[in-house]
């Protein structure tokens, strides 16, 4: 898998940004990536070296418009740790 495909964007939410801290960057990934697959996309986009990935998987929900109903579609995020001193650019601004 190509790591571009891998990583779809970075997730920037309350949460994530109080994660900052510790080093840790929050990314939603693609369903079907494992975790070697995702840390070797961080290290490769962002020339930065993963100490270590987390992964949650989100079910989508059921949702209702008028009288239909669908679903939202499911998800799956990564949170890196990135080793001390490494930084990735993108989450500079906050």
């Amino acid at each position: 898998m190509d790591p571009y495909d891998v990583l779809k964007k970075p997730l920037i939410t309350e949460k994530s940004t109080s994660l900052l801290e510790d080093n840790k960057y929050t990314f939603e990934v693609d369903p079907r990536a494992n975790k070697t697959e995702i840390k070797q996309a961080v290290q490769t986009i962002f020339k930065v070296k993963v100490e270590k990935v987390n992964t949650i998987r989100i079910k989508g929900k059921t949702k209702r418009v008028r009288n239909i109903p669908g679903k939202t579609p499911d998800r799956k995020k990564a949170i890196v740790t990135l080793r001390k001193g490494d930084k990735i650019e993108i989450f500079e601004g906050m």
